[in-house]
């Protein structure tokens, strides 16, 4: 049981240092020649992978440089499902956006977000995943509130709070932004609340 497990964990390792091994040449190819300029095979050959093996792991070219997509949509359903029973929801929302705003928006991350921002292709992209991300967020505010707030409070609280991300990734001062706009959320969800009256903590 232990060498099979041992086994298993060296696969998964190698999986994702072959994952990361592909992102991180995307990224440089995109940056030295341009996103436009660069296929998925030209991809692979630097990576000296097969272009099977970049579709194993990236669906599409547009992934290629959203490699930690699926880490971000878990650690905001995390933030709604793993948070103390005495913590309410939308300080918890408000910890995890700032955590990934400082995330991307770190020392050398303009170059980034310049070519996303420029690309209509990465742009159309991103705007899917934050949606995506909106409606996992709102399905786990669903599960822990229960009949405290409706559907579309639901998924109204988890879209502003998605969107928060790319308004204070955008603004002078990320923080202050974050600030302003969750206390707006948080009085949003207080008054969706059953009777328009704020709900306990573990249900806020």
């Amino acid at each position: 049981m232990t060498e099979r497990t041992g086994s298993t964990g060296r696969r998964e390792r190698k999986k994702a240092a072959t994952r990361q091994k592909i992102a991180e040449t995307a990224l440089r190819l995109f940056f030295e020649r341009g996103y436009d300029a660069v296929g998925i095979r030209d991809v692979a050959a630097e990576a000296d992978v097969a272009v099977t093996t970049v579709f194993a792991h990236f669906a599409s070219k547009e992934a290629l440089v959203f490699e930690q997509d699926q880490d971000f949509e878990q650690r905001l359903v995390h933030a709604v499902t793993d948070r103390s029973p005495h913590e309410a929801l939308v300080p918890a929302l408000h910890r995890e956006i700032r955590a990934l705003v400082h995330h991307c928006t770190a020392d050398g991350a303009a170059p980034l977000w310049h070519m996303i921002d420029t690309s209509p292709a990465l742009r159309q992209y991103e705007e899917a995943m934050r949606l995506r991300h909106a409606e996992s967020v709102a399905t786990a505010i669903a599960a822990e509130v229960g009949s405290q707030h409706s559907t579309t409070a639901c998924r109204t609280i988890a879209r502003f709070a998605i969107d928060a991300f790319t308004l204070a990734r955008e603004a002078a001062d990320p923080d202050a932004a974050l600030e302003e706009i969750f206390r707006m959320i948080d009085a949003a969800w207080s008054i969706a609340g059953a009777g328009g009256h704020p709900a306990s903590p573990k249900g806020r």
